[in-house]
């Protein structure tokens, strides 16, 4: 990751903006309001040895988007900042309700002018009247707008540290492990902005948060052949508001995540989050949560489930989330929870995984009882008929949160969080992308893994010790 001046960022950057409209000019006003109810900040009881809790706040912030993120030793991560047609106002309003002295890292998803509408404004206020801004993380395209321009002058005038953001970089926040998958070095597309906005994924614990930006076909299907089960979440960020090129069926059989969070207007004139989207929700039963009738959301995580909470009980089935009324921008007020997610159980001592293969009492035990490397017709034509099946031979339930499967040239498959096989029980894994159930799960992959003339197929627990290795011709 490189720290780059905004002089030299300008000299780069602004020849690659093109031709996108000149958004009108913004204000520069202190955050309004301040008397409201702030988010509750009490845990969710835990037993893991994680300190604390994550919690991710999704703004309502109408037809834009805006996150807090609150690590468990108090450091705090913002990315995005709403819209320019209210220069962050909603986004300083929250922060100032939930007492945010300092943003340690902010990050631009990329540079649409609703997504960096309040960030001059964030900048400037954290740098006067606050306790600062930590490091701003950009893709580092720029868009030929005045909200571009105003978010550089603040950058340079306060003369906060700007690092140019890639896949592979890392961004060290306390107690959380944070994946930077995009953009890719080159950029997509021509470096069209949604197509290169920056893709984190956010683990604590066995819980897990994916964020896509605004990124389309051309970047989610870059994510899916490039980390493919690495993208599992156990809650994402809808892609664009919910636009129909964005959060693609491919995307969701490898995220396979428990719930979705759209952030868009009521009234959105682009139609977010659209009939098609939420029909593919529909399809793999994933409930949704949407700022314009849920209000704020706020999920917090103790590393081994997810609290999700909202300020409106507003339905959750993607068919129906439109029957509930708007919940205004800047509404106050604080949020109750509505459900919980995710929750690996932990495994009894007659559960315990017998990493050797050995046959201890009330164990639970992994065998490998069927490869089928050749699947009918074309197998890449035919990947969810390329499969491996387990049989787990011991006498008690096996949790396989974290274990992996390769084979002989490295490619890898983890098993999901909470994910248990009972004594007796098969599992079938499939190549291709599909819905998990207890007995079929998806690799995700986009070509054949199992080689037909013979491979290895390599079982190791979440400890990385070696639990079955298995050679077939």
């Amino acid at each position: 990751m490189n720290r780059i001046s905004v002089a030299l960022l300008l000299a780069v950057l602004v020849v690659l903006a093109g031709c996108a409209g000149v958004a009108p000019p913004v204000a520069t006003e202190s955050p309004a309001g301040t008397a409201s109810t702030p988010i509750a900040t009490d845990s969710v009881p835990s037993s893991t040895p994680t300190d604390g809790t994550l919690q991710v706040q999704f703004i309502n912030v109408g037809q834009s988007v805006s996150t807090l993120i609150v690590g468990p030793t108090g450091e705090t991560m913002l990315i995005d900042t709403g819209h320019f047609n209210d220069d962050g106002e909603f986004v300083l309003q929250y922060l100032d309700q939930q007492g945010i002295d300092r943003i340690d890292y902010l990050v631009t998803s990329h540079s649409d002018a609703d997504h960096i509408g309040g960030n001059a404004a964030v900048i400037n206020y954290y740098e006067t009247e606050k306790d600062g801004i930590g490091a701003i993380y950009d893709p580092g395209i720029a868009a030929s707008t005045q909200t571009f321009d105003e978010y550089l002058d603040a950058v340079e005038k306060h003369d906060v540290t700007l690092f140019s953001t890639r896949e592979g970089d890392s961004i060290p926040f306390e107690g959380v492990d944070v994946q930077v998958m995009g953009p890719p070095e080159p950029y997509l597309e021509n470096e069209a902005r949604n197509e290169n906005s920056i893709v984190l994924k956010l683990t604590y614990g066995q819980t897990s948060f994916l964020f896509t930006g605004d990124a389309e076909d051309d970047q989610e299907q870059y994510l899916v052949e490039n980390y493919g089960s690495q993208l599992r979440s156990t809650v994402m960020k809808a892609g664009h508001h919910g636009s129909s090129s964005s959060t693609s069926g491919e995307l969701l059989d490898v995220v396979q995540p428990q719930a979705v969070i759209i952030s868009s207007a009521y009234d959105s004139q682009f139609g977010h989050p659209t009939e098609e989207m939420l029909g593919r929700l529909t399809e793999r039963s994933i409930p949704a949560y949407w700022t314009a009738t849920h209000g704020n959301i706020v999920l917090v995580s103790n590393g081994e489930e997810v609290s999700i909470r909202t300020q409106r009980d507003a339905p959750t089935a993607p068919a129906s989330i439109r029957e509930a009324e708007e919940i205004e921008p800047g509404t106050t007020g604080g949020v109750s929870e509505r459900a919980r997610i995710g929750g690996a159980p932990q495994p009894t001592d007659e559960q315990t995984a017998v990493a050797d293969g050995g046959t201890e009492t009330g164990a639970g035990e992994l065998a490998l009882v069927q490869v089928n490397a050749d699947a009918e017709g074309d197998d890449r034509e035919n990947l969810n008929d390329e499969y491996v099946v387990f049989e787990n031979t011991g006498s008690g339930a096996l949790d396989l949160s974290g274990w992996t499967v390769m084979d002989a040239a490295g490619a890898e498959y983890t098993f999901p969080d909470g994910y248990s096989l009972a004594a007796g029980a098969t599992v079938t894994l499939h190549t291709g992308s599909g819905t998990d159930s207890a007995s079929d799960l998806y690799w995700g992959s986009g070509s054949p893994v199992w080689n037909n003339g013979g491979d290895t197929v390599i079982v190791t627990n979440a400890q990385g010790d070696t639990v079955l290795e298995e050679e077939y011709a």
